[in-house]
């Protein structure tokens, strides 16, 4: 039996912040990973999905500039292309993060961990407890539509579309969600033929717009986008090839079939049952991450269901991993919005960015979904390629920006960019959501000439200047 004061389940980029934050307020802390350390984003999703991307926005960008596009003379190279990829997950080795660990003075124990009881885990046959707590951080797990035939088809989920180390001839991606059209964008730029469904539109939780402009984007770059359409039977033949029946009667005939329909809990085989929860489930917690109904569990990241992204599951993990050492500490807790020990900002204030190209950047509310929370807002749109510095930035540039204002406060409440190299714009309305800066004041931030952030000032002017 070994003690520490936390420990946390998941050594992923989440459970790394949890565990080092904790440690800088001195308590004694052990992670537990059953696979790499650096989990799924180092690995299977965010970085290794980016470097995917990048080269093709890149070579995109060049061929939108006058000058720039006649010196490119080729396509991307694809096996550059991956072998960048797999530089930044250092081919699937934990060695670094390892080192890390080592140095922050964090114990490492590998294999897989199960709740056996109040601040008791068990690991390959060995127990540990905890004089603090437990903080699960395990993340989520790709979702396999209820398809006829795709389990037995061997689809390929998120991890295989961001792992695979060659380019398919043909790829169907089921989902238009962030994955889907990521993915989507990156296979068809490498050179696979591509074809996309989705139920619905592409990116509907998002503002109208940008699903839109992504959808006419994807096709313009050769991928064949369906919407309104769904699976219903696929198949694997002996030669390897996927026939996927969709419910309009069309058939689509593949090299490889992803779907990217969504998460679901990885909690299913922690011991959960030991202490009263329901395995398999989202872990409800409170804004200090704390699981309701306990006094030492902890839920960070995609376990809590909050907000399944990586930055916002890092900033869960610093007000967690400082909550739990001030609980045990018995030193002041500030869990008033917006104190340091609480994850305020989950509610209405969580950045985004697609990287499709168009980049979709958005923070807060979209108009929907202020409307549905009952607030009286009004919403300013503007085309971003009107703006100087968007002419500059691209030839012909595309893109649109979104304003939500809370009328009765006079703040902002949610933004939207839409176009190519946006994702870089999306902090300064990050803070000013967060910030809850009257835009009265926002006049006094003059955004500098020529670049893109002057659709500030034209989002203000539509929006009319105070009287």
């Amino acid at each position: 039996m070994t003690d520490y004061d936390l420990i946390v389940i998941g050594a992923g980029a989440v459970g790394e912040n949890v565990a080092d934050y904790a440690h800088k307020r001195g308590l004694a802390v052990a992670i537990v990973e059953s696979e790499l350390v650096g989990g799924e984003c180092s690995y299977w999703a965010c970085m290794p999905s980016k470097a995917l991307l990048r080269s093709g926005h890149a070579l995109a960008a060049a061929k939108r500039l006058d000058g720039a596009k006649q010196a490119v003379t080729g396509e991307l190279d694809a096996a550059h292309v991956l072998a960048r990829r797999n530089s930044f997950t250092s081919d699937w080795k934990d060695d670094g993060q390892v080192s890390w660990l080592e140095s922050a003075d964090i114990a490492l124990i590998r294999g897989h961990a199960r709740i056996t009881g109040e601040k008791t885990i068990e690991v390959g046959g060995e127990t540990h407890t905890a004089r603090a707590a437990v903080a699960v951080v395990t993340g989520s797990l790709h979702a396999l539509p209820d398809v006829p035939g795709l389990a037995d088809a061997k689809p390929w989920g998120t991890r295989e579309g961001t792992s695979a180390q060659q380019v398919p001839e043909s790829l169907l991606v089921i989902g238009g969600g962030v994955a889907g059209s990521e993915l989507a964008t990156a296979w068809a730029s490498l050179g696979a033929k591509v074809t996309l469904v989705a139920r619905h539109g592409l990116l509907g939780g998002m503002e109208p717009f940008a699903g839109e402009l992504v959808t006419d984007a994807l096709r313009e770059l050769g991928v064949d986008v369906r919407t309104g359409v769904s699976p219903v039977r696929v198949d694997r033949d002996e030669h390897g090839l996927v026939t996927t029946k969709l419910d309009d009667d069309t058939t689509v005939i593949t090299s490889e079939v992803l779907a990217a329909t969504g998460r679901t809990p990885h909690t299913a085989d922690l011991g959960l049952e030991s202490v009263g929860l329901t395995a398999g489930d989202w872990l409800e917690v409170d804004d200090t991450m704390l699981v309701h109904g306990t006094d030492w569990l902890y839920a960070v990241g995609d376990a809590n269901h909050r907000a399944l992204l990586t930055h916002q599951g890092k900033y869960q993990a610093r007000a967690a991993g400082e909550a739990i050492a001030a609980r045990y500490q018995g030193t002041p807790l500030h869990t008033e919005p917006w104190g340091a020990h609480v994850a305020t900002a989950d509610h209405a204030a969580v950045p985004q960015v697609t990287f499709t190209d168009p980049e979709v950047a958005s923070v807060g509310l979209t108009e929907r979904a202020a409307r549905e929370q009952g607030l009286n807002v009004r919403a300013v749109e503007y085309d971003l390629g009107g703006v100087a510095g968007s002419a500059l930035q691209a030839d012909g540039y595309t893109g649109r920006a979104k304003m939500v204002v809370d009328e009765d406060r006079g703040v902002v409440v949610g933004v939207t960019f839409v176009g190519q190299d946006v994702a870089e714009m999306l902090h300064a309305a990050t803070i000013a959501v967060v910030g809850e800066v009257p835009v009265d004041r926002l006049w006094h931030a003059v955004p500098a000439y020529p670049t893109m952030n002057e659709i500030w000032l034209r989002l203000l002017e539509t929006y009319g200047r105070p009287e």
